[in-house]
């Protein structure tokens, strides 16, 4: 379900739901959405539109394209359905953008790569990524934009699915988890470096998988913190999607961090809105989630989730249910202090990290980081199941304490 703003004067919309006005009266914003962008707002909002609809509007994000493993790269494309698999969603986070060294430069970072004049190049470390846009089109493409605030956009068209056999193949290694990989042809490669004006090529996995290392798989955390069966809330979700999965066998990921699905609250993004000050909202897609809940009973409340199991428009069809074993935290990272309007570094109360530092920290095993967010892989027979926005979500499994991430096998 997704909501389009159409802009009739600075600062003032009116919305439109499925083609349909919702109010005729204009509603004021923080900020000044483009017009045609997609926004997303609390279930509080919608108290006072005579529209009929009550509840959670429910949201969700698929990353696909150019994305790395360890933040966000590129921006993210929102849909509204998908089919589970064991390795994330459709086209999620297949490609990877690599810095070429010239063998004189270098960067410690290199040395994580399979090749040593390689670089996995990642939001931390490169903020103008994030002038780079995607969307996913019906002709088996999707279209990179680069929009940065000083020069004109220019677009790439790829393919979602690259045939690989005339591809150059290559090794890739993130966290220290290795996969065989393919060079795009040199038109592609070409358009980046032009963009960023240093050589720069795009990686493909192809069919390929990463292995899970460290204590984020399923079977590696039944060993980890004791579990309560108890069910401890009943909530309404949000899910990314997209289109098919044709590799379901295996535990595996792809160029995403270090799991297959990463679960956030609207609450714990709203205790985050708290904290900047003007009414400034956090921006949701900053944290890269694949999926997105709301109706916990407190911000934070999924620290203690063990595994989440999602109901096909509330029919509670045993066969047709989806479970996500949630097995570790997200550490946070400088990442999510980017100004995407800039490509650069935020500063003030743009340092979303810091102001998370004070409470957040919460981890033994990322003492140092602060906590948003539970990493997550599919369970069982549930591969190839659609889940859409407004599917019923219970938590089916928490842990008496938190979990603790182990480092030592996924650090680079």
């Amino acid at each position: 379900m997704a909501i389009i703003f159409d802009r009739k004067e600075s600062g003032m919309i009116k919305l439109f739901l499925d083609g349909k006005l919702l109010t005729n009266e204009s509603i004021s914003l923080v900020a000044s959405p483009k017009i045609g962008q997609e926004l997303w707002f609390n279930a509080l909002d919608w108290d006072n539109l005579d529209t009929g609809f009550r509840g959670s509007l429910n949201r969700f994000t698929m990353y696909a394209g150019a994305l790395t493993p360890e933040t966000i790269s590129l921006r993210s494309v929102p849909l509204t359905t998908a089919i589970a698999s064991p390795h994330g969603f459709p086209y999620d986070r297949r490609f990877m953008l690599v810095k070429v060294h010239d063998g004189k430069t270098f960067s410690p970072r290199s040395k994580s790569h399979a090749n040593g004049n390689l670089e996995n190049m990642t939001i931390t470390y490169y903020p103008e990524l994030a002038l780079f846009l995607q969307s996913i089109n019906s002709n088996g493409t999707f279209t990179v934009t680069y929009d940065p605030p000083d020069r004109a956009r220019r677009s790439l068209e790829i393919q979602l699915e690259p045939e690989v056999a005339h591809l150059e193949e290559m090794d890739v290694r993130l966290h220290q988890s290795p996969a065989k990989g393919y060079k795009m042809p040199e038109r592609v490669n070409a358009w980046f470096s032009e963009c960023f004006g240093y050589d720069v090529m795009l990686s493909y996995l192809g069919p390929n998988q990463r292995p899970v290392l460290g204590n984020l798989s399923p079977n590696a955390a039944q060993d980890g913190g004791a579990a309560s069966k108890s069910w401890l809330s009943s909530i309404t979700t949000s899910i990314p999607s997209l289109l098919a999965s044709k590799d379901v066998e295996g535990e595996g990921i792809s160029f995403a961090d270090v799991a297959a699905y990463l679960v956030i609250t609207e609450e714990s993004l709203r205790d985050v809105d708290s904290r900047l000050q003007d009414g400034t909202r956090m921006d949701v897609t900053k944290f890269r989630p694949n999926i997105v809940l709301s109706g916990a009973a407190a911000a934070y409340e999924e620290d203690y989730w063990g595994s989440i199991t999602i109901n096909p428009n509330k029919k509670q069809e045993k066969n047709n249910v989806t479970e996500i074993v949630l097995t570790q935290n997200c550490a946070r990272c400088v990442s999510i202090n980017v100004d995407y309007s800039t490509g650069k570094s935020g500063t003030g109360e743009a340092n979303i990290l810091k102001k998370l530092m004070k409470d957040r920290r919460v981890d033994k095993g990322n003492k140092y980081s602060p906590i948003f967010g539970r990493y997550g892989f599919l369970k069982g027979a549930a591969a190839g199941q659609v889940i859409d926005v407004g599917d019923e979500v219970t938590v089916s499994k928490t842990n008496k304490e938190r979990t603790t991430f182990r480092r030592s096998s996924v650090r680079d």
